[in-house]
């Protein structure tokens, strides 16, 4: 298959996939449920840092999340106590629980309060190029306070070769803005050409099987071996592709 036979094959399974339906069966769906920008990107953040395993449970343990906060994440991350936090008692996705969850409540807050917000940190930070080396700035802020060792790892470092596929999920979801919806496009400062494809074990293999990886881990130098070849079929929008190989190893089994 040529480059651009490979494009033209990908541009139609992004149209199949990028559409409202997806949100239904994707954890995009709990920042979808606000509407003020702190709460999308607050709900986005936590739903995407859960984001490994059974995509159902993934997505009820979001909204048990939500529920935690009141529905009302930014006000609670603002203005909780720590007798709020308490009644985090029991929950759990995973390896990630209630301790995991009170710190993250801390370190928003810390990150709204001293660093402006979620968003400023990655415009400050950002290179020419792609988001990767602030992601890993914007975990040292996140945890320079309140922090606790077994809650680091919840979020990767792609300058310790992580392909941190559940962050760049989420800076997905705030940077892109298309016509479709799924994507909530409610950071405008971040270029889409900037963004990096979530890369998991589903994408990696159809990747791998379409031509357009080589490398056998899903780490960061995949991703990045990654990036540039979807950059050769779209600079601009590079990471649209993820709808593609997504669908086609997930709903379709490629």
């Amino acid at each position: 298959m040529t480059i651009d036979e490979l494009k033209d094959f990908l541009e139609e399974k992004v149209i199949q996939y990028n559409t409202l339906d997806f949100i239904d069966s994707d954890p995009v769906q709990i920042p979808h449920q606000f509407h003020t920008k702190e709460d999308i990107e607050i709900a986005g953040f936590l739903a995407a840092t859960i984001a490994w395993g059974n995509r159902k449970m993934i997505i009820n343990n979001a909204h048990k999340m939500m529920n935690l906060l009141g529905n009302s994440p930014y006000d609670f991350v603002m203005n909780h106590t720590e007798n709020d936090l308490e009644k985090f008692e029991g929950f759990v996705h995973r390896t990630f629980n209630a301790d995991d969850l009170r710190v993250f409540i801390r370190s928003l807050k810390h990150i709204y309060t001293k660093y402006g917000g979620l968003e400023n940190i990655f415009v400050t930070y950002q290179s020419e190029e792609s988001l990767q080396e602030a992601i890993s700035k914007f975990k040292t802020l996140f945890f320079e306070t309140n922090s606790l060792d077994r809650t680091k790892k919840h979020i990767s470092d792609p300058l310790n070769n992580s392909a941190a596929k559940r962050i760049n999920m989420w800076l997905r979801w705030m940077v892109r803005n298309d016509a479709n919806g799924v994507d909530l496009g409610i950071w405008n400062s971040i270029s889409t050409s900037k963004l990096s494809c979530p890369l998991d074990v589903h994408s990696g293999n159809v990747a791998r099987k379409l031509g357009v990886l080589t490398r056998k881990q899903n780490d960061a130098k995949a991703v990045i071996e990654l990036d540039n070849k979807l950059r050769q079929m779209d600079n601009y929008d590079p990471v649209k592709y993820d709808f593609a190989l997504f669908g086609l190893g997930v709903f379709e089994g490629f």
